[in-house]
């Protein structure tokens, strides 16, 4: 008698990647009804689902200004979708069953480990919890602080609306903002001189994007450096030198371009937010296609290395650029196995650091090539768009709304990826059941 046969079951990989499909094509077929539209007529699919990929993968990349395209219902949509998508959607159906008082299986925390990138099952349950509190204080915290500009200027029910929506776009590294309605795709550019916006909107954008496991461990320790994990460590420092350190090419190369003529405070608040919101914010108070080509580099780098891990930030990750610098270093050095802070770094840290950037940098070339011989861009401006979609930024250098509908598409598939991970969507579509292992034999290979 033949056994009955099952259905595969999927990984936990394959489980995130189609729960984010999921949710992209719910939140297409929400942003397609006529009441989404600010003039009342059903937008182009792709349209809705190029805008419903760029929130829920929290990019910020755009064919419709948000402000004046969409109805104060498609702006709803589109922030629950950032919301969602910037937390993990296993991590809101985690609370969902807190606030449910029911138990999680195994497989659910397993899978909510894999979506923050967590290996501690411990108190997965009461983590989450922690991660919702968390981002409900920083979030409240920082609409109240932007409400002090924005309710003075567009009066309480506007202002308030505002100051909601761009509290969490910038806590959770999305790029959206409602700015248009004073010109299309502005972004914050007329706002650069604002101290409260500007400090306000870093500090969401930083906060979002250090990472949960950096947050709990700076609530159990407190300030104490010394106590923290090396994970803690090792982001804490890589983002103070990338932003200070960014800020300061920045500076310099903007001075004799977006920067001549303003006071030199206000090109350092520039310069910094400038580096701030390129590891995956995508907001902006520089006018992008106007500045120089050494910051649009920079930018371009940042991009790369992105957030931290847990985090609502996409990129490599800057733990995966801190290994890959530590074993450079640890080479010229002849150590094989490099430490920092007083611990070790495993060698297959080092493995799959180097996979990721090579992955992710190879998604963004391919598209650069691809879209390079379809559409008659500056190719530093493709360069700009594809690591802008493949680390989940959403900075453009002005040639999104240009694009045609398969250049669009294919941006759209660089969003995916970079926010489900580019390696963990190979897997979701490559594993198999492990077979046994099988030992080849070794031979030299001249390198170098």
């Amino acid at each position: 008698m033949a056994k009955p046969t099952h259905a595969p079951r999927l990984t936990h990989v394959q489980v995130i990647a189609l729960g984010f499909a999921i949710m992209i094509l719910a939140g297409t077929l929400l942003l397609m009804l006529p009441a989404a539209s600010a003039d009342g007529q059903s937008a182009p699919f792709r349209e809705a689902l190029f805008t419903a990929v760029s929130s829920s993968c929290v990019t910020g990349l755009v064919l419709r200004d948000t402000a004046t395209a969409w109805s104060f219902f498609g702006q709803v949509i589109i922030i629950v979708l950032i919301q969602i998508g910037g937390l993990g959607f296993m991590t809101v159906a985690t609370f969902a069953f807190l606030l449910a008082q029911k138990r999680m299986g195994l497989r659910s925390r397993e899978i909510m480990l894999e979506s923050i990138n967590n290996s501690n099952m411990n108190g997965i349950v009461q983590f989450s919890g922690e991660i919702i509190a968390g981002t409900a204080i920083f979030e409240g915290t920082g609409a109240l602080l932007l409400a002090t500009v924005f309710v003075p200027r567009m009066g309480w029910k506007k202002g308030l609306w505002y100051s909601v929506f761009h509290a969490i776009s910038a806590f959770c590294n999305a790029g959206f903002d409602l700015m248009g309605f004073q010109e299309p795709f502005s972004s914050f550019v007329s706002m650069a001189d604002n101290v409260v916006v500007n400090v306000t909107f870093m500090l969401l954008i930083i906060l979002g994007g250090l990472g949960f496991l950096v947050w709990h461990d700076i609530r159990v320790n407190g300030f104490h450096f010394k106590r923290y994990s090396l994970h803690t460590k090792l982001v804490l420092t890589v983002s103070a030198v990338l932003v200070f350190g960014s800020a300061l090419l920045i500076l310099i190369f903007e001075r004799n371009a977006t920067g001549a003529g303003l006071p030199f405070g206000q090109q350092v608040m520039n310069a910094l937010f400038a580096s701030v919101t390129a590891r995956t914010a995508g907001f902006n108070t520089i006018d992008i296609p106007s500045m120089s080509n050494g910051s649009k580099l920079v930018t371009i780098l940042l991009m790369v290395v992105g957030g931290s891990p847990g985090s609502t930030a996409g990129g490599v990750k800057t733990t995966s650029i801190a290994v890959i610098v530590l074993y450079m270093v640890g080479g010229f050095r002849g150590s094989r196995k490099p430490a920092v802070f007083g611990k070790s770094i495993n060698p297959d840290l080092f493995r799959k650091s180097c996979i990721i950037l090579f992955f992710n940098a190879g998604l963004a070339l391919m598209a650069t090539l691809i879209l390079a011989g379809l559409q008659n861009f500056d190719l530093v401006d493709i360069m700009f768009e594809t690591f802008s979609a493949v680390g989940t930024v959403g900075m453009t250098a002005g040639i999104t709304r240009d694009l045609l509908p398969v250049s669009s598409y294919i941006i759209a598939l660089l969003m995916f990826m970079g926010r489900v991970g580019s390696v963990s969507f190979a897997v979701a579509l490559l594993e198999k059941k492990a077979k046994p292992p099988v030992t080849y034999p070794e031979e030299t290979v001249t390198v170098g």
